[in-house]
């Protein structure tokens, strides 16, 4: 990694700072979805992860194995995700995320990015340009 200028290390401070403002205000709207923001941020990773086993859902959750059952269980229970155990290997029971919690973090993202899009609606033509242009150098940084 190549040294960074005062510049460089401004940039990113200030990023880092509206990345956080802007992450509040869009979760705000995960409230209507009427889970916490651990269930919420579990059945996300099985939504876009797939299916995985509650060892390594806790793992990417970075909690405890009794702390992800007690959360797989609430979103069992609530029919957003269902367990199936390993035919071959009934040590392993997997989670995977029904078409109910998929349908919910759907519906969360949508209101999340209208959100979003009020607040850019307040910016002309040119700002939203502009705002196009930071998105994809900052896509291009990310895939690197």
């Amino acid at each position: 990694m190549k040294e960074s200028s005062p510049e460089v290390g401004a940039i990113a401070a200030d990023l880092h700072g509206i990345a956080i403002r802007l992450l509040r205000q869009v979760r705000r709207e995960d409230d209507a979805s009427g889970l916490t923001a651990a269930r919420l941020s579990a059945l996300s990773v099985l939504v876009f992860g797939g299916r995985t086993t509650f060892g390594e859902l806790a793992r990417l959750e970075q909690v405890s194995l009794p702390t992800m059952t007690r959360i797989a269980a609430a979103l069992v229970k609530a029919g957003y995700v269902k367990r199936t155990v390993d035919p071959n290997d009934r040590r392993f029971v997997y989670l995977e995320a029904t078409r109910r919690g998929v349908a919910l973090l759907e519906e969360g993202r949508r209101r999340r990015v209208d959100r979003v899009e009020g607040m850019l609606s307040t910016l002309d033509a040119a700002e939203l340009a502009a705002c196009a242009r930071a998105l994809a150098l900052l896509a291009k940084v990310l895939d690197r």
